[in-house]
């Protein structure tokens, strides 16, 4: 699977038409940047090359996991039976054809562009199984959609993308790219990119959690991996109350009630250490213990004493909740009265132009 890394920028690079054309500079507020393609003749692969020469973004190519096949052999034998196969059943995961196992989660960006090509006047099938497996963690992404065919109108292929993602954001009309304009797609890329409503790159990193027990909240440092970006992403929509129990004399642990991506490791976890177990559980230690495990943060501050008063040691149904912020108290605190239409991030720095995301105003969480 090709993967090109790249950091995000909002800038698109100034590029030429196939007519020598200059076309003008374009800037795009974008956040971090997925595109996803399935190519069978090439085509979809040449516009793919063609986006990320003016975006920079990741790119996860999709294929079937049974290689070879002649989908438009013997009058589109196999390609139509793919088709019907789906449309006969569309909510069961049976009727899609199978494909090589993604690695990719979708936890980190903000922006998902979708090129596909046209089977027969709908979605290529193999595209169709990869959104109908990540509908769900598509949910409320801003997708782009691109489609290429040979004459044929798109629309079949725009229906098939609004059935697979209902809850997704759209950025705007999807981009024909036809066998008449495959040579023009650098100005039709660039000129699309224009009308897209991207979503716009955080302004804040977010490095902190807030742990609370018992009515004391201690401040945890978090790592940068796709486990605290995914919790970043749940505690953004509200706090998260979980219930610990003491274990082995060095941990409280439990299930977090969703599960995370996970990048385990082995190590020897030190008082403070706060963990990902199995990719559901986490574990906060007051002791020590050799395992794998994905590191998520430490709690700050507190000698080990202190850390084993403050995470109830040797106690059972321990109710924990994270959050972004230290408390209500101290959002109202950043609040004057004199700052009625002022934002702040949920850490607690202002904000003067603030972008979509969620904020603090007049002591209240807002979401733009």
């Amino acid at each position: 699977m090709k993967q090109i890394l790249l950091f995000l920028t909002a800038m698109l690079m100034s590029c030429c038409s196939s007519d020598n054309e200059i076309m003008a500079e374009v800037h795009v507020n974008a956040g971090k940047t997925l595109v996803v393609y399935y190519s069978y003749t090439g085509n979809c692969r040449e516009i793919m090359n063609t986006l990320t020469s003016q975006i920079q973004a990741d790119v996860l190519e999709i294929q079937p996991a049974e290689k070879g096949l002649k989908y438009e052999a013997n009058n589109y034998a196999l390609g139509t039976q793919l088709l019907n196969a789906i449309n006969a059943n569309p909510n069961d995961a049976s009727s899609y054809p199978a494909i090589d196992p993604v690695t990719t989660t979708l936890s980190g960006y903000q922006n998902i562009i979708i090129i596909t090509p046209l089977w027969w006047s709908q979605m290529a099938a193999i595209m169709q199984t990869y959104l109908f497996q990540s509908a769900s963690d598509m949910a409320g992404k801003h997708v782009g959609l691109i489609v290429s065919s040979h004459s044929s109108g798109i629309s079949g292929v725009v229906s098939d993308a609004h059935r697979l993602l209902p809850n997704a954001t759209w950025t705007g009309d999807a981009l024909w790219i036809n066998a008449s304009n495959h040579a023009n797609r650098a100005s039709l890329i660039a000129n699309w990119l224009k009308t897209q409503n991207f979503a716009q790159e955080q302004t804040t990193t977010i490095d902190k959690m807030y742990i609370t027990i018992n009515g004391q909240t201690q401040s945890m440092s978090l790592v940068d991996n796709a486990a605290t970006q995914a919790l970043i992403e749940k505690l953004q929509q509200a706090p998260v109350t979980v219930t610990l129990n003491s274990s082995g004399g060095f941990e409280i642990w439990g299930a977090l009630g969703f599960s995370l991506p996970t990048n385990d490791q082995q190590m020897t976890a030190q008082p403070g250490d706060v963990v990902l177990y199995n990719g559901s559980n986490i574990c906060m230690f007051y002791g020590s213990n050799s395992w794998s495990y994905t590191r998520l943060g430490k709690i700050e501050g507190l000698s080990d004493s202190e850390l084993r008063t403050f995470l109830k040691a040797g106690e059972s149904n321990i109710s924990v909740t994270l959050s972004l912020t230290s408390g209500a108290t101290a959002i109202r605190q950043i609040q004057r009265a004199d700052e009625a239409d002022e934002y702040y991030t949920l850490n607690g720095q202002k904000v003067t132009s603030p972008s979509h995301g969620i904020y603090i105003k007049n002591g209240k969480k807002v979401r733009l």
